[in-house]
Formats: structure tokens, C-alpha cells, sequence
């Protein structure tokens, strides 16, 4: 497990290794200074295919029916048994760590150089807005539901916050980096889904709750990015007019896009002491 922790490393320092040579050429304490104390006018908005919200949707209604479906609860009860059976992971908890280090490794990337789609300021706002959305979820459902944990320690089993926060960080650090390297986001994720496995194995969880707290930290985190730019371009004048001019942009655009309207007229005529009709058509 150490030798993988430290190979995922390795790839994620090789990576920014080369960010970083890119960068240099321009300056990387000026791109530093302008990430960390500046905030553009307006902030991209999130284009997510809708497609994108099919698998952490399909994550959450798996979860919500092993609450009321006895077959996947039972097949819950099955896992246990297999982790149990099999325990091939450390007794230390590591995931305590793990759901916290996609969003250690964006800040720190972004600290050395690796820009992605926004910066320090709005980053930060998005990613607080995404945890406040998980937290405030996921404290209702625990309550709600009243599952009981596989150790019997309480009945706060569903869904899995553990899972929830490492989704939310592989999510923001998909969002963020994703399209500076896919690389970045198989990181992300992958420490988001060593973390579910371990609240498996620790006996913290079902496998249930890790899937659906899953589902919850990645919607949690589109969530954040399709309403933040929305309220924070609202908040200056020339993020209001960008938005405004857009709006026209786009309006001009779909009537350009209108297909020419068919019309005929027939008006009457005099020439040459004579009456007559004449017709005019557009297609």
C-alpha cells in the first residue's frame, strides 16, 4: 500500500514538474502573486454535459434503495463478510488523510505554478460552498435515516461523509485541473475511491453508504460551480454587464439562427390607363 501511496506521487510531482517548466518561462512568482490576490470581473460558468450527473445520481438512488431494498442491504452484509474475512489494508486510518488530499494537492499544485480555471479567491469560495452543501446534506440524511454502522458504533452509517469529503476534493480538483491533464483528475479520484474502500474494510461503513456518499461529494461540487458564478457575477458592475452583453450576444445569435419567415403579398396596380394586380413573394 506504501510502495502505491508513494508511486501516485511520484506521478502527481512528475506532472507538476513539467507544469512548472512551462511556467517558468513566464514568470511563476508573478503568476503566484496574480493567483493569490486577484479575482477576474466574471467566473466561467460550469459546462457539464447533462450526462455528467448520470453517474453520481445513479450513485445516490443506489444508496437511498438499500435503505428500503433488502436484497442490497443483504448484499451490503456480503461485502462486510468479504472484508472481514479478507482484511488486506492497514489498521491505520488513513482515509482520514486520504479525504483531504485531492484538495491539498490543487492548492499545492497551484502553489508551485499549475494554474487551472480559477483563481486562490474564487476557488476557495467554491470549493467552501461545495463542502457547505455536502455537510449540510449529508447531516440531515445521517439523522433522517438512522442507520446503524457495521462496528455498532452509532446509527450515523448513511451516507458516508469520509466518502462524501474525498468526492468533493476529486471533484473540485477535476473541475480545477482536469483540463490541464487528465492526469490530475485520475489522482483526485483515485484518492477519493481508496478512501471508500477503506471505510469498508474499517468496518466504518456499508458498501451502500460509501457509494451514495460518493454520488453526494460529486454533486455537491457541480452544485457549487453551476450557482457560485451565477451569485459572484452578480456581485460587480462589470461582472453584471459581461453577463448582460451575453445574454444580448446569445439573443443575436438565435435570431440569426431563425429560419426567414415565408410572406406574400397581392397589391393593386394602374399603369398606362390600365388596372392590374401586383404579386410579391419571399421565401
Amino acid at each position: 500500500m506504501k510502495k502505491i501511496i508513494f508511486f501516485i506521487l511520484c506521478v502527481t510531482a512528475l506532472h507538476a514538474n513539467a507544469q512548472i517548466t512551462d511556467t517558468t518561462k513566464k514568470k511563476v512568482v508573478d503568476t503566484i502573486k496574480k493567483d493569490l490576490f486577484t479575482a477576474p470581473d466574471t467566473v466561467k460558468h460550469l459546462h457539464s454535459k447533462t450526462g455528467a450527473l448520470i453517474p453520481p445520481i445513479a450513485m445516490v438512488g443506489y444508496g437511498v434503495s438499500s435503505l428500503v431494498i433488502h436484497p442490497l442491504h443483504r448484499f451490503d452484509g456480503y461485502l462486510y463478510g468479504q472484508a472481514d474475512r479478507h482484511d488486506i489494508v492497514t489498521p491505520t486510518k488513513l482515509e482520514n488523510f486520504f479525504q483531504f488530499t485531492p484538495v491539498v494537492l490543487t492548492y499545492g499544485l497551484n502553489f508551485v505554478g499549475v494554474h487551472g480555471k480559477n483563481t486562490f479567491i474564487d476557488r476557495t469560495f467554491i470549493f467552501v460552498l461545495a463542502q457547505f452543501m455536502l455537510e449540510g446534506s449529508t447531516f440531515a440524511i445521517k439523522h433522517a435515516t438512522h442507520r446503524l454502522r457495521p462496528d455498532n458504533s452509532d446509527y450515523l452509517s448513511f451516507p458516508s461523509g469520509h466518502t462524501g469529503n474525498a468526492f468533493v476534493g476529486a471533484e473540485f480538483m477535476s473541475q480545477e485541473l482536469g483540463k490541464v491533464s487528465p492526469v490530475y483528475s485520475a489522482i483526485g479520484y483515485s484518492f477519493a475511491t481508496t478512501t471508500g474502500i477503506f471505510r469498508i474494510y474499517h468496518k466504518d461503513h456499508w458498501f451502500s453508504d460509501v457509494i451514495a456518499g460518493a454520488g453526494f461529494g460529486i454533486l455537491s461540487t457541480k452544485a457549487a460551480y453551476w450557482v457560485y458564478p451565477i451569485i459572484r457575477n452578480r456581485l460587480t458592475k462589470k461582472g453584471r454587464e459581461k453577463e448582460e452583453d451575453k445574454k444580448q450576444d446569445k439573443e443575436i445569435q438565435k435570431d440569426l439562427k431563425k429560419k426567414p419567415e415565408k410572406s406574400s403579398i397581392i397589391l393593386p396596380s394602374y399603369q398606362n390607363g390600365a388596372w392590374g394586380l401586383q404579386f410579391a413573394a419571399q421565401f
